[in-house]
């Protein structure tokens, strides 16, 4: 099977993550899965909502847009509809608590966390592209309040992909714009490093699809995810990486 980019089934679009891409956010990221293309951003704020008022918990929140000129045909934003459009809300909820997944709220104590996730451009997995670049800015952010010797609030390292099932019938990996539009089953997988899943989102949009193509694609996503986590670490450095997960 020929894809559009000549990929293999099993290969991922170039990645690429530019850390502090931001001046004033505590952390971001610019990041590239192919020609789709996301600002990611965190900003902390010592308060809470009102339902982890007095809890000594934290909580991490996210807001998703995909600027008018991110696609080939100019998307109205959603300030002038005058209301968030339902895809927006069901993406920046999944971006939510995906990454709440990872976090311990007691170790962030009464802050709130804002990843902002600005696509401008679009071609294809932006959810899981703004997911993937969030946890990098959201660990520049905890890193900017954390006091040695105590819990950093993050936990295990996060990365989403998608998958699917082309026209063809091949499980394929990270698919573009193309590929999604047209594929028989579409899927998204959100995964930690320790390899246990937070979300699966999978629909078959030709066709039901059988447990064996089900596995092929978990087994796809996970060896996406893997390279995705690689990669964040060494876009993190040694200095940020050893935060993870650590407990005093």
């Amino acid at each position: 099977m020929a894809r559009p980019d000549r990929r293999l089934a099993d290969q991922m679009r170039p990645v690429k993550m530019r850390r502090k891409f931001q001046r004033y956010p505590a952390g971001s990221v610019l990041i590239e899965m192919g020609n789709t293309k996301v600002i990611c951003a965190a900003s902390v704020e010592d308060r809470v909502p009102f339902f982890c008022k007095g809890t000594g918990e934290g909580w991490v929140t996210a807001e998703y847009s995909l600027l008018p000129s991110a696609t080939s045909v100019r998307t109205q934003r959603d300030s002038a509809r005058g209301k968030i459009s339902g895809r927006t809300q069901e993406i920046q909820r999944l971006i939510g608590r995906s990454l709440r997944s990872v976090v311990d709220l007691k170790a962030l104590g009464e802050r709130t966390i804002t990843l902002d996730c600005d696509v401008i451009q679009a071609d294809g997995g932006t959810r899981t592209a703004s997911i993937t670049g969030a946890f990098i800015a959201l660990v520049e952010a905890c890193a900017s309040f954390y006091e040695p010797g105590g819990v950093f609030p993050v936990k295990d390292f996060l990365a989403a992909v998608s998958v699917g099932i082309s026209q063809e019938g091949e499980p394929v990996l990270d698919l573009c714009y193309d590929e999604d539009s047209q594929a028989i089953v579409d899927m998204n997988a959100v995964m930690t490093g320790e390899g246990q899943f937070v979300e699966l989102q999978g629909t078959g949009e030709g066709r039901p699809f059988s447990r064996k193509e089900l596995d092929a694609l978990l087994e796809l996503a996970e060896q996406g995810i893997d390279e995705l986590i690689s990669y964040q670490k060494d876009v993190l450095g040694g200095q940020l990486v050893w935060k993870v997960g650590r407990v005093g």
